[in-house]
């Protein structure tokens, strides 16, 4: 960090003030225009940093506020194993101040806070996907939006689709705690999300599937006016749509067909990349074509990035998990430009899908690639086969790209529902 500067909690109603402006400056998507909107978006923030695994914290230099940010402490699971994971989110600089490696201070402050907590890995949504790129963070993975009419949607029992309110949330929470524990990548939320959520002023409608006593799934959605349409022209978009059977699935679907009547289109927001074979007709309605005949039937966007900060203590925190149940020995050859620390050379010991690091054990074969790539393939967001033929991958001796592809693979590639 540069002489001078120091990062850390906010502290006085000042510098709240300071949060709220530079934030807004920063974000004028924001557009908190009038006092109001100001005071709404500081107790806001004030509300986050009193979660318990949420920390807000300014960067000062010469007795002001020049940058800031929020911390997460989330646990997310991954390959079966529950994951200290560090999160970041509304890294802001101030206007005056650009240019200056504002940025870069707080992201390398982040990951010293998180590798000393005992993280391995962090994760964040970028404002600027190339941006956070260069800094070594991969890719997670993809969102698909699909725009549907109702009809399209599969019939269904909605028999046992519910409303929900305050007196379900331990349900809800134990819903995605059961989810949580048989997903790849899914992180717990934190209590001021699930404040929000409960809460009257939340502007999130919410159904669930409630099935032999518990929850079984939930669909969170909001409704949206047409563009330039009528107050009788509205659309669904769906936020979340989560279960733990086809049958909480196809209540949920069901649900939101019977909206038919009222509702021009339903938006979905999912990761799920074969959503298409759920809906009676895929398309979104904009006829596009692209050659020869593929019809358009969805958007997509990256999103959520990952990034190992900690390459022995990744591997010691999956200690249990079965890489694919191979026995060899594999030279990792790491680049990281931005934390020197993951950089250089790891010897991977395999014996029957559990790895040990032992740098003085021979290698079978090395592998060489960037630290972003290596984060997004060790979450499962893609395989090295693919790095491997995209040039973001090398191998010694190519008669090992199977062992080494079986060695990273997981059949469920990561999600995550939790924004920050």
């Amino acid at each position: 960090m540069r002489e001078g500067r120091e990062i850390r909690p906010l502290q006085t109603e000042s510098e709240w003030d300071d949060y709220t402006t530079l934030s807004m400056n920063a974000y004028p998507g924001i557009r908190a225009t009038d006092e109001a909107a100001r005071r709404r978006f500081k107790e806001r923030g004030q509300e986050l940093h009193a979660d318990p695994i949420i920390s807000v914290v300014g960067l000062f230099e010469a007795g002001e506020m020049r940058g800031t940010m929020r911390l997460y402490d989330f646990t997310m699971r991954l390959h079966g194993t529950d994951l200290l994971v560090g999160g970041v989110g509304g890294v802001a600089v101030d206007l005056l101040h650009k240019k200056e490696r504002i940025a870069y201070d707080l992201v390398q402050y982040f990951q010293q806070h998180y590798r000393d907590k005992g993280a391995a890995l962090t994760a964040l949504y970028p404002f600027r996907p190339d941006f956070y790129k260069q800094m070594g963070y991969g890719y997670g993975r993809k969102i698909n939006q699909y725009r549907v009419h109702p009809s399209s949607l599969p019939k269904g029992n909605r028999q046992n689709v519910i409303f929900l309110d305050e007196s379900h949330r331990q349900a809800f929470e134990a819903c995605y705690a059961r989810l949580m524990a048989g997903s790849n990548g899914l992180m717990n939320q934190p209590e001021s999300t699930l404040n929000m959520l409960f809460s009257p002023a939340s502007t999130l409608k919410k159904v669930g599937y409630w099935a032999d006593g518990q929850l079984q799934g939930y669909l969170l959605f909001s409704f949206e006016p047409v563009p330039n349409g009528t107050f009788l022209r509205n659309n669904i978009v769906v936020r979340t749509l989560l279960y733990e059977n086809s049958a909480a699935l196809r209540g949920l679907l069901a649900f939101l067909r019977a909206q038919a009547d009222q509702i021009e289109t339903v938006i979905f927001n999912t990761q799920d990349e074969d959503f298409h074979l759920l809906l009676h007709d895929p398309r979104n309605g904009t006829q596009n074509l692209m050659p020869s005949v593929y019809h358009e039937s969805n958007t997509q966007g990256v999103g959520i990035m990952y990034r190992v900060i900690d390459v022995p203590r990744l591997f010691a925190q999956l200690a249990g998990h079965n890489f694919g149940g191979q026995t060899l020995t594999v030279q990792l050859n790491l680049r990281d430009s931005f934390w020197p620390d993951c950089a250089g050379v790891w010897v991977l010991q395999g014996g029957n899908g559990r790895i040990t690091l032992d740098p003085a054990a021979k290698p079978d074969v090395a592998i060489g690639l960037d630290v972003a790539e290596f984060s997004s393939l060790f979450i499962g967001a893609t395989s090295f086969r693919q790095l491997l033929a995209y040039g973001l991958a090398d191998i010694s001796d190519p008669a090992y790209a199977d062992a080494v592809q079986a060695l990273f693979y997981t059949a469920n590639k990561p999600i995550c529902h939790t924004a920050f």
